[in-house]
Order: C-alpha cells, then structure tokens, then sequence
C-alpha cells in the first residue's frame, strides 16, 4: 500500500532554470525563467511580519532576482504557495508555534486565495486577526484587504 506524501515532503521539490516557453515570450521575454522551489517560497513568506502582506507577484518577483532569471513561473509558483499553506497547516495541526504565515500572501489586486485551506474565511479570519480590514467580495470576486497597498512588504 502506498502512503500519502505529504504536505512537508511537497516542500523539497527542487528548483530549475528553463527557456521562457515560446507562448509566454510576448509577456515574460526570452531567456531564462525559474520552476522555484517551495522551500524557496516558504523562506520568503517567513520574513512577512505581523501586520504586513506580500502578493504572489512579489514573490515571483524576487526569486527571478535572487536566481538572475528574467521570471518566475507563475504557474509553479502558485501551486507551490499551496503547498506552502497546506504543509503551514499540517504544523498547526502538529501543534507546532513556528508557523509560515501564508495567509500574508495575497493575490495582486489584494484579493484573498480561495485555494488557501479554509478559503478566504479562514485566510480572513487570519488577516483580520493582525488588523487588516477584509472588504466583502462581490458576486464571483473574492474579498480583499482595504487599503492593502500601504501594507504591502518591500522584498
């Protein structure tokens, strides 16, 4: 029988250095783009303090700079953001108090992640607890951080 891997075991995934793929070339340029590692996510989602928050463009961001690369994958690293979140949840169930605040992480236009675990109640929940402010989503947009622009960390 197979056991599940799990959230922590996602986090050694390791990174690599690819051609920008032909379809992305107008958005990204060509060179090189990084697949991240989760762990690399998961350090820089540490540094958030209290209070503060960070979008997924940030991250990327920072990790194209950090490994010379004109980008980030968006696609890799919003699954591993995921998992980020996923492994930060299996430690509070471990009962563990050195927690990866990924709820920090927000979405570029400061909407909340529904992928997160929990959804954005619990994400909001999270948020609210350090202060922010959770403006209500409208029809199919998931709520936001009023103001979050001013919270935002310089990475």
């Amino acid at each position: 029988m197979k056991t599940r891997t799990s959230w922590h075991q996602k986090l050694q995934k390791a990174a690599e250095i690819v051609d920008v793929p032909p379809s992305w070339i107008r958005r990204y340029g060509t060179g090189k783009m990084l697949i991240p590692r989760p762990l690399d996510l998961d350090a820089l989602v540490r540094k958030v303090p209290k209070g503060k928050l960070v979008t997924q463009d940030q991250l990327r961001e920072k990790l194209a700079r950090d490994y010379n690369v004109c980008a980030t994958c968006p696609l890799t690293s919003g699954l591993f953001i995921r998992i980020v979140a996923e492994a930060a949840e299996e430690d509070i169930r471990a009962g563990k108090t050195d927690i990866t605040p990924y709820w920090r992480v927000v979405k570029p236009n400061g909407s909340l992640n529904e992928k997160f675990p929990g959804g954005v109640e619990r994400q909001a929940a999270h948020l609210r607890e350090e202060g922010h402010v959770v403006q209500p989503g409208k029809g199919r947009k998931p709520p936001r951080i009023a103001g979050f622009e001013k919270s935002l960390l310089e990475l």
